[in-house]
């Protein structure tokens, strides 16, 4: 009996499998949205991907005018794109693929059976299929127990591990998102077979591993995927920091190491259908990136000092070259860089508040941020994990104490879009001088004066940049 909730979809699709039917070719729904219908999720954004024996020439002959578009990038690897209305969808011939030991791309030999297409898949949760032709009543095809799987909450390979980790080692990886996206328990055996083969890894490209890696850090509780990364030791393949930040006691967070505390800082930050409705908007994945890295400079400056103990001297600067460094390696994006990185280096910032922030301090620190001082913020928020409730009800009462001081700023200052008072061709016209360095250094010192003091006026602004320019020549 085919649940009800599996009736829109149904009868979405069904125009697709009278086409697939008519044709003489049979036509499956499969993979991750059997599964979502199944624990019933309630999403109905996902794409539809759906596996059938036709090959792509005849799905894309099924598909004639009934797509508004046709994507081919994928027909090499038997996939075909559609888009109808605006649902996209993948229609892909049953396939058994492989990776050699020293590539990088799957190499994939077509199957004419369903059975064999959802033996080559990574889970069993996901090695599921709605047969849509033959019938009218669909048929759930489940020849490895998924649905028996998601019921008792394991994790496991339709094949050995060691065969579905070969054909694609990314599963390993993709493994910790279930785990921790759908509370999924790894069986022993596939546990041990991501110990024993995680320098596969090596194969899978950046990219591939970028991607991955950000469906993890996205779950709404990623922790137990990222313990997972860390027991098996798969995060050393290709986020050696993060098992270096296990070896550090953080004296600062006594009952924590800094890896402990950081999975922490992580969960702390929390999805946007989780925040507060009066909070500003916040990009949730670059600020989750940024909690993972922020504390990954400890290991490298662990001091000691007199009278102090354990010391992290720099570890904000030391931590955001190292966050440059690993995130480019991943491959991810210049402008994710940079953003995760600013986050890092600032990620301190806001602790010397406690010693009271002129003005001018509050200027520098939204000036710093730029566009990234609600990311910063939400990060500083999170960056508390202690036990001790009433040192949290403190940091946040400085943290809104703060926030009010900014807004009563930009309310009177337009801070967010703090420039000199003079421009750079005001300067050159006043000062009599060409394009060149003393500009910038004439816009440096207006800019200052403006962090400082805020608004002059353009008569006083003038009067110091005279006296600026005496006193160089």
């Amino acid at each position: 009996m085919i649940p009800e909730r599996f009736a829109p979809v149904l009868d979405e699709l069904a125009p697709v499998a009278e086409r697939f039917e008519a044709a003489g070719h049979r036509l499956y729904l499969v993979g991750g949205t059997v599964r979502d219908l199944l624990v019933g999720s309630g999403r109905h954004d996902f794409d539809l991907d759906l596996t059938t024996d036709a090959r792509p020439p005849d799905i894309k002959t099924c598909l004639g005018d009934w797509a508004d578009a046709l994507w081919t990038q994928g027909e090499r690897f038997g996939t075909i794109g559609a888009k109808h209305g605006e649902r996209r969808y993948e229609i892909t011939t049953f396939r058994a693929e492989s990776y050699t030991d020293d590539s990088r791309k799957p190499h994939v030999t077509y199957a004419d059976d369903v059975e064999t297409d959802l033996g080559r898949r990574d889970f069993t949760v996901n090695a599921m299929a709605l047969e849509l032709t033959g019938g009218a009543t669909p048929t759930l095809v489940d020849p490895h127990g998924g649905a028996a799987d998601l019921m008792r909450q394991v994790l496991r390979t339709p094949l050995g591990p060691e065969v579905s980790f070969s054909d694609d080692p990314l599963r390993m990886l993709r493994a910790a998102r279930f785990i921790a996206g759908y509370g999924l328990e790894p069986t022993d055996e596939m546990v041990a077979a991501v110990r024993a083969m995680r320098d596969r890894l090596h194969i899978v490209s950046a990219e591939r591993i970028r991607d991955e890696f950000d469906k993890l850090i996205t779950v709404d509780h990623p922790s137990r995927g990222l313990w997972f990364l860390y027991d098996t030791g798969l995060s050393d393949e290709f986020l050696p920091e993060l098992s270096a930040m296990r070896l550090e006691h953080d004296p600062i967070h006594r009952h924590k190491d800094v890896l402990t505390h950081t999975i922490a800082v992580v969960e702390n930050v929390r999805p946007p259908h989780e925040q507060p409705e009066d909070r500003p908007p916040f990009d949730f994945r670059l600020v989750r990136l940024a909690a993972l890295f922020h504390d990954v400079g400890k290991p490298r400056t662990r001091g000691y000092q007199e009278g102090k103990g354990t010391t992290f001297h720099h570890h904000d600067a030391v931590g955001a070259r190292m966050t440059k460094k690993r995130m480019t390696a991943l491959r991810y994006s210049n402008g994710d860089v940079a953003a995760v990185t600013a986050l890092v280096a600032l990620h301190l910032r806001f602790h010397t508040y406690r010693l009271g922030w002129s003005d001018a301090a509050v200027r520098r620190y939204v000036r710093d941020a730029d566009d990234l001082l609600h990311e910063l913020n939400v990060l500083t928020r999170c960056d508390c994990t202690t036990r001790n409730e009433r040192k949290a009800r403190e940091l946040s009462k400085r943290m809104d104490g703060l926030e009010a001081r900014i807004a009563e700023l930009q309310a009177a200052e337009e801070l967010a879009a703090i420039r000199p008072e003079l421009d750079g061709q005001a300067v050159m016209a006043h000062l009599g001088i060409e394009p060149g360095r003393e500009v910038g250094e004439a816009l440096q010192f207006l800019l200052d004066i403006r962090l400082d003091e805020g608004l002059i006026g353009e008569a006083e602004a003038t009067k110091r940049l005279d006296e600026w320019w005496a006193e160089r020549a």
